[in-house]
């Protein structure tokens, strides 16, 4: 899975550190860990790939109500560690979009 994310800012950042919880229809499902230095450009579209470590007991419980519907409420909740010339600071985000899913 990939993260797409937006960076509004006219100048450019640096992101450290990526650390959230990741929830379908509301149920956690695991979490999303980045320990890596990326270079973000000022107002530019940007990409993460994900790898979570996820819990398949929470999945489980939530596979029939995935598989009969076409569309799965995603969440993100967390932290993220951004800044520009030695200046970082953890900045919390929350996320909450629908996503389609194309199983069959």
């Amino acid at each position: 899975m990939d993260f797409v994310f937006f960076n509004p800012n006219s100048f450019p950042v640096d992101l450290k550190k990526v650390d959230c919880d990741v929830y379908l229809d509301s149920s956690y499902v695991g979490k999303f860990l980045l320990d890596t230095t990326m270079h973000i450009g000022g107002a530019t579209e940007f990409t993460l790939p994900a790898s979570l470590d996820v819990e398949m007991k929470n999945v489980l419980k939530n596979s029939l109500n995935l598989l009969m519907s076409n569309e799965v409420l995603i969440g993100a909740r967390g932290t993220t560690r951004m800044g520009r010339g030695g200046f970082y600071l953890n900045i919390p985000f929350r996320y909450e979009g629908r996503q389609k899913l194309n199983i069959f």
